[in-house]
């Protein structure tokens, strides 16, 4: 981890307080000039940070950058079950998390985008990925889930994502079909869970659990049929949580699948 991304950490877990740079660089053993750097270097990746004299560094409240840092600190101190990597943009984070799981990557590797640019959904059908939305794959291992039935599994990450999101908003969404969910009717998330088998034995190797979430896209942008059938968590820019606080949930509850 980066010392900027150790900076942040400590930002986005300390929100309510500042933090002095000399507190900062003792946690993250560097000195104040490379907290000073790692302060900029947020700053130009849109960070708002306020300094006060005496007194040190806060994120304001304005802040919703999707980071590792800022996942990482919605989550217990001692969960450890997530491999967590954010993207600006991938074409698709399941396309990206397969290519980890056939590498060997471990059960509970999450990919996170903010955009994607080729999302799918069943039967490969196009899954608009616009900046506002959560675009997340988790790799699961079978031998660490309480069961391999494709049903069964999309239904428990539907569940967990719906549990997710009532706990932190109160927002109450319902399973539509078996891989989407919806709140009043209308489409707010899409579940497509893939899987790789091993030929010789047909045993299967992994499965990648693909979570698309409207969570403050602005609907109107939408392709017009998508637009019809849609609606998002909260509208543009009115969140009254952030998207690093639901993606936390959201991990945790997914790799609470025990075998």
């Amino acid at each position: 981890m980066s010392t900027s991304e150790r900076v942040l950490y400590i930002l986005e877990s300390n929100k309510d307080i500042y933090t002095s740079g000399e507190d900062m660089a003792r946690q993250c053993s560097v000195s104040r000039n490379a907290v000073w750097k790692a302060i900029k270097d947020l700053r130009e990746k849109g960070y708002n940070i306020e300094a006060v004299s005496n007194k040190g560094y806060r994120l304001t409240d304005n802040n919703d950058i999707i980071s590792v840092g800022g996942i990482k600190a919605e989550l217990p101190t001692d969960f450890d079950k997530a491999d967590i990597y954010v993207y600006d943009s991938l074409k698709s984070t399941s396309d990206k998390a397969k290519e980890l799981a056939m590498t060997g990557a471990a059960h509970g590797t999450v990919i996170i985008a903010t955009t994607q640019t080729g999302g799918r959904g069943r039967k490969d059908h196009t899954f608009f990925s616009p900046e506002g939305g959560l675009y997340m794959s988790i790799i699961l291992r079978p031998e660490s889930l309480f069961s391999t039935d494709s049903k069964e599994v999309t239904t428990f990450v539907g569940e967990a994502v719906i549990e997710a999101i009532k706990e932190l908003s109160g927002i109450e969404a319902h399973i539509g079909g078996i891989n989407d969910l919806y709140v009043d009717d209308k489409k707010i998330c899409g579940i497509l869970l893939e899987s790789g088998s091993e030929f010789d034995s047909n045993t299967l190797q992994w499965i990648v659990a693909g979570i698309g979430i409207n969570f403050d896209s602005d609907i109107s942008e939408f392709p017009e049929d998508v637009r019809e059938r849609a609606t998002s968590l909260f509208d543009a820019g009115k969140a009254t949580i952030t998207k690093n606080a639901l993606i936390a949930r959201v991990i945790e509850k997914v790799l609470d699948c025990r075998a």
